[in-house]
């Protein structure tokens, strides 16, 4: 039998982005992505045109249809963890870099994020849903 090993100089480590306010937005994005698994497949274009004009509706919606069509727009299934986790996908920071673009405007970065990973003609509906869900949090 074996055992995992404890190495007392990783006790202290933790990530910064915790303390920067990270975490409220990824927890909330990996929940819609759970309760998202189950849904049924949605289209990226007719979800946007569907979201709702009543502004708490459409901030859960926003959620729901972002994480239901993120796979539709990377071209794969994005990788996401349990809510609470400490570590950080891939899939994940660049979700949380591409929501800092958005909110501070930073056009080059958000171009640059979007080109990197999304085809041109969902650009667009992906900054929208993001941004609409980006909005709720005070910190990015």
């Amino acid at each position: 039998m074996t055992s995992a090993l404890r190495l007392p100089h990783y006790d202290g480590l933790h990530d910064n982005r915790i303390e920067t306010g990270h975490t409220p937005l990824l927890d909330h994005l990996r929940h819609a992505a759970r309760d998202a698994r189950c849904k049924s497949y949605v289209d990226l274009f007719g979800a946007c045109a569907s979201l709702s004009v009543n502004r708490d509706i459409a901030r859960q919606a926003a959620s729901d249809v972002l994480m239901r069509c993120l796979s539709q727009a990377l071209g794969r299934r994005p990788i996401l963890f349990r809510a609470g986790e400490p570590e950080i996908s891939f899939d994940e920071d660049w979700l949380l870099a591409l929501a800092r673009s958005i909110r501070r405007e930073d056009t080059a970065s958000c171009t640059f994020l979007l080109h990197s990973r999304v085809p041109k003609h969902a650009h667009r509906n992906l900054v929208f849903l993001l941004g609409n869900v980006a909005d709720n949090f005070p910190q990015i």
